[in-house]
Order: structure tokens, then C-alpha cells, then sequence
């Protein structure tokens, strides 16, 4: 007896959301050694996330004209490195949230969708209900109307 279906659909997102570590974790390793991924696709994103965070640590602590150097480059590689992984694992998070979300919203539609459904075969069978009800009464008030027609017997 199979008291519910398997969410298959959760056991394979979570499958997803565990194995996007160790890719993330491959692609730094790979972004680390190829140098056009170090100088085109880590360093920038570093380098702006540096100059960003330092920014605001200036301001907070009140040192509005400070220069900002930048991160050396190999410093700036593996920060950017550790915010691709970040955002390779934020973006199948986020793209699990937004799976789970239209499965639901489609499973939540084909529920109104059914209940629209009966909703409607009970409104054809009410008014087929009805129908039978007035050729009834129809037929009994025609009964009705042929026995008072008929001459009532008088007692001798």
C-alpha cells in the first residue's frame, strides 16, 4: 500500500544543490590555473569587490578622500576565484528555488483546475436535476388536471 507519492522532484533538487560544492570547488581550481580565466573573468569582479568593500570601510570610518590600491594579483585571483564558486552556488540555489516555486505554482493550477472542474459537472448536474424536477411536476399537475376531468361518481 503506498501511503504517498516519493517526492522525487526534492530528493533531485537536493542532488543538485549537494553536488554544485565539489563543481564550485573545480571550477576555482580551474579559474586558479588557466590564466585567461584568472585575468578575464576573476581579477575584475576581485578587483571591483575590493575597492567596493574598502570604500565602504572608509566611509564608515570616516576617511572620505582615501585612495584605495588594489589587491595584488594573486590575491585578487583568489578572491575572485572564492566569488565564482559563491555565485555558481548562489545561481542553483536561486535556480532550485525558482524550479520548486513553478512546480508548485502548476501543481497549485491543476488543483484549481479540477476543482473548477467538478465545480462545473455539479453545476450541469444541478441543472439537469432541475430539469427532471419541472418535466415532473409538469407531468403530475397534467395527472392532476385528467382526474379532475373525469366525472365523480354520485351515490344512489
Amino acid at each position: 500500500m503506498v501511503v504517498g507519492a516519493f517526492p522525487i522532484a526534492k530528493l533531485l533538487y537536493l542532488g543538485v544543490r549537494q553536488m554544485s560544492k565539489p563543481v564550485a570547488n573545480r571550477i576555482k581550481a580551474g579559474a586558479r590555473r588557466s590564466e585567461f580565466f584568472k585575468t578575464y573573468i576573476c581579477l575584475p569582479p576581485a578587483q571591483i569587490y575590493h575597492w567596493i568593500e574598502m570604500r565602504t570601510k572608509m566611509r564608515i570610518m570616516g576617511f572620505r578622500g582615501a585612495t584605495i590600491k588594489p589587491l595584488n594579483e594573486e590575491a585578487a585571483a583568489e578572491l575572485g576565484a572564492e566569488l565564482l564558486g559563491e555565485s555558481i552556488i548562489f545561481l542553483i540555489g536561486g535556480g532550485c528555488m525558482v524550479l520548486e516555486y513553478s512546480r508548485q505554482a502548476a501543481n497549485s493550477r491543476r488543483k484549481e483546475e479540477e476543482l473548477n472542474e467538478t465545480l462545473i459537472s455539479l453545476q450541469t448536474q444541478l441543472a439537469e436535476l432541475s430539469l427532471t424536477t419541472e418535466t415532473l411536476s409538469a407531468q403530475l399537475r397534467e395527472v392532476n388536471r385528467q382526474m379532475l376531468s373525469f366525472p365523480v361518481p354520485t351515490k344512489k
